[in-house]
């Protein structure tokens, strides 16, 4: 029996029977590739869909100033993947440019305001979350002039290359956000979008949902039945599910039964989670110096 080859995982390769990207002609088959347009996200957030409707689940979030690379588009919906992390899905056209401005500066905070004048009390343009990226043109003593308009506090911003040393930190200062399915935002998060924006802050690298960020962060770390041994930053893993310990006891996770980012005993959530998704599957420690560009 010849064995049947594995076809790329469409949540980050960008393919379907009718259409696929270039870069993967050799790989599957589809009635016609093509190379795909950059774009750039002009709205604050928007919802990454696996099918172009309204009333399709969320699978993850673009962020202002984010690039996509765009494969279709058909009745008022771009087929793309994403720059950040390869995610694929439809989003809405309107909500994308093709005129690119390099982004300078990202948002650090976890939510700030674009304003429409260098005044705290002007009028917002709109709100942008944790790692929204922006194209700074002018930089004065206390506001920032964004080249696509508006101005926003330098507090809240930093160079895009510039990253938090403690991605732990990053995550705590999210407590108390709504859990929500797909969600990357201050707004509403899930276990591993929460996991994802807080590595991002602090340059590490990490894919999107929490099956990728088990075969891929860091090492496994083998801990006995008493879960003696973990460390702040350890992930823990179930099926479907992740969390991150804070220290050798507590842990910190986006989950629907709280349905918002807590704090609670790792114990806790192990007698309370193998009801309904069983023991934990594994624990990983990501790399300190796996930071994105060095």
């Amino acid at each position: 029996m010849t064995d049947v080859p594995e076809l790329p995982d469409p949540r980050r390769h960008a393919w379907r029977a009718d259409l696929a990207a270039e870069s993967l002609r050799d790989q599957v088959e589809a009635a016609r590739y093509v190379t795909g347009e950059p774009h750039q996200v002009v709205r604050p957030a928007i919802a990454v869909r696996r099918q172009p409707q309204f009333t399709a689940g969320i699978d993850t979030e673009a962020l202002f100033g984010e690039s996509i690379t765009v494969y279709d588009v058909a009745a008022g919906w771009a087929w793309g993947q994403l720059e950040r992390d390869g995610y694929v899905g439809y989003v809405p056209a309107d909500a994308l440019t093709r005129n690119i401005i390099p982004p300078t500066h990202r948002v650090s905070a976890v939510g700030t305001f674009v304003l429409s004048a260098a005044d705290i009390k002007a009028p917002p343009l709109m709100h942008l979350s944790l790692n929204a990226q922006l194209a700074v043109a002018e930089r004065q003593e206390r506001f920032s002039r964004l080249a696509t308009g508006g101005f926003v506090v330098n507090r809240h911003i930093t160079e895009r290359e510039r990253f938090a040393p403690d991605y732990v930190e990053i995550a705590e200062r999210l407590i108390g956000t709504p859990y929500l399915w797909g969600g990357r935002t201050r707004l509403g998060l899930d276990c591993s979008g929460l996991v994802q924006i807080a590595m991002e802050a602090a340059g590490l690298a990490c894919p999107r949902d929490s099956d990728m960020q088990q075969a891929e962060i860091g090492s496994e770390v083998l801990v006995p039945a008493s879960l003696d041994g973990l460390e702040r930053g350890d992930l823990v893993f179930w099926r479907g599910h992740v969390g991150i310990m804070i220290d050798g006891l507590m842990m910190l996770h986006a989950n629907a039964h709280h349905v918002a980012v807590v704090v609670e005993p790792l114990a806790v959530a192990v007698d309370r989670i193998a009801k309904s998704e069983g023991a934990i599957t594994a624990v990983r420690r990501p790399a300190k110096l796996s930071r994105r560009g060095g």
